[in-house]
C-alpha cells in the first residue's frame, strides 16, 4: 500500500494495556462507524461515523477524531516491550473496522511492518474482497456471530445476518488467519440452548476454526445511552448467570469439537 503511513481515518478511543480481544497485552483501536445498531451495544458513540458530543460525568466529550495510521503507530509503538513479553499487540475494533477498509488495513499493515502482531474484532458486514484485502495483514480474527436466524438478527441488530455467516466461512476457507467466533449472550435474543448450539454448529463446520468465545451480557454501556440523549432499549434485562454461562460452555464443548471459554 502506497505511503500508508498518511492514510487518514476516524477513531475514537485507543485503549492501551488492554487484556481482552486478543493474547495478551493489546492496545486497542476503536474505529468509528457501525452498519448494525444492536439493541445491547456497549459503544453507542461507534455506531454514527459522525463526530458526537456525548455527556460524561455531566460535562460535554466530544467522540471521534481524525487521526493518520502514522499517529496511530507512535501510541501503539509505546507498548511495544509488552507485546513481546505477553504475545499481544494491536487490535481493531469500534463500530465496524471493515467500514473503513483502507484505514484498517493500514493500520494493521504499519503494525506488521513493526513486529506488532494484530487483530480485529469485527462482525464481517463488508463485501469479501474488501475482508480479503484486511486478512493480509490479520493474524486473528474475532468474529461475532450473533444468530443464526436472519429475522430475529435483523429484529435486534437492524440488519439480517445472511453476509456474515457467508463471510465467515469464506474467511475460514481462506486459511489466511486464525478465525475465533464470538458469541454475544443476549438474555432474551440468543441465550437458549438451542439458539447457542445452533451458532456452535456452525463455527465447528468452519475449516480449521478452533475456539468459540462466549461474551455474557452486560449494562455497563447503559449510561453512555442518556449521554446521547438516547434510549436504552434493554433496560432492565437481567445479566446471564456464572451458573447459566458454564452450563452453555459444557454443553458447547460436550456436543462440538471446539474449545469454548467465557469472555474474551
Amino acid at each position: 500500500m502506497k505511503d500508508y503511513l498518511n492514510v487518514s481515518g476516524r477513531i475514537f478511543d485507543i485503549q492501551r494495556y488492554s487484556i481482552h480481544d486478543g493474547v495478551g497485552i493489546r492496545t486497542i483501536v476503536f474505529l468509528k462507524g457501525c452498519a448494525l445498531r444492536c439493541k445491547w451495544c456497549c459503544n453507542p458513540e461507534s455506531q454514527e461515523y459522525e463526530i458526537q458530543t456525548m455527556t460524561v460525568n455531566g460535562k460535554p466529550k466530544v467522540m471521534g477524531r481524525d487521526v493518520t495510521v502514522r499517529e496511530v503507530m507512535e501510541t501503539v509503538a509505546r507498548d511495544m516491550p509488552y507485546y513481546g513479553r505477553s504475545g499481544g499487540g494491536l487490535t481493531l475494533s469500534g463500530g465496524e473496522s471493515l467500514l473503513q477498509p483502507e484505514f484498517a488495513t493500514a493500520l494493521l499493515h504499519g503494525a506488521k511492518d513493526m513486529g506488532i502482531t494484530t487483530a480485529m474484532e469485527s462482525m464481517g458486514y463488508a463485501k469479501f474482497e474488501v475482508i480479503k484485502g484486511v486478512l493480509a495483514y490479520l493474524d486473528t480474527y474475532l468474529m461475532d456471530i450473533k444468530h443464526m436466524n436472519a429475522a430475529k438478527h435483523k429484529e435486534f441488530t437492524g440488519r439480517e445476518n445472511t453476509l456474515m455467516v457467508e463471510n465467515a466461512m469464506k474467511i475460514a476457507q481462506s486459511r489466511m488467519c486464525e478465525l475465533i467466533i464470538r458469541v454475544p449472550v443476549i438474555p432474551g435474543f440468543n441465550d437458549t440452548e438451542e439458539e447457542i448450539m445452533q451458532i456452535a454448529s456452525y463455527a465447528d463446520s468452519l475449516p480449521g476454526v478452533e475456539q468459540i468465545h462466549l461474551l455474557p451480557y452486560h449494562n455497563y454501556g447503559e449510561g453512555k445511552y442518556e449521554g446521547l440523549g438516547r434510549p436504552y432499549l434493554l433496560k432492565d434485562t437481567p445479566l446471564p448467570s456464572q451458573e447459566k454461562m458454564n452450563h452453555l460452555k459444557d454443553m458447547v464443548e460436550k456436543k462440538t469439537a471446539l474449545m469454548c471459554q467465557i469472555g474474551g
